[in-house]
């Protein structure tokens, strides 16, 4: 099982952000998924969570200009965040927790991480 995590790269000041995160391997379902982002030095922070009934819950630090969704058919996680500033320069990354079979337990998995930088 795998997450790739993609879209990141430089965005303009008050531009919008998009990423996706794919889920890849052998799956038989996926539970909660998320975005996590991580400033140098500090421990990681939680942008959004989306449960696979679609509940959502954002980060106090980004709640407003950001949306989370997913497609349980494409097996996707999708994230985009408005209004973007310097100080939302991080490390984004996708987590999920996934049984591969119907007997086996949940594990967790993470993406490997997008770095998003915004400057102009």
């Amino acid at each position: 099982v795998q997450l790739q995590a993609s879209g990141g790269g430089l965005v303009q000041p008050g531009g919008t952000l998009r990423l996706t995160c794919t889920a890849s391997g052998e799956i038989f379902s996926i539970g909660a998924m998320s975005w996590y982002r991580q400033f140098p030095g500090m421990k990681r922070d939680l942008v959004a969570v989306v449960t696979s009934g679609g509940d959502t819950t954002y980060g106090n630090s980004v709640k407003g200009r950001v949306t989370v969704s997913r497609d349980n058919i494409k097996k996707t996680l999708h994230l985009e965040m408005s209004a973007m500033k310097p100080e939302d320069t991080a490390v984004y990354n996708c987590y999920a927790q996934i049984m591969s079979t119907r007997d086996s337990p949940r594990e967790p998995y993470w993406g490997q991480g997008t770095q998003v930088t915004v400057s102009s």
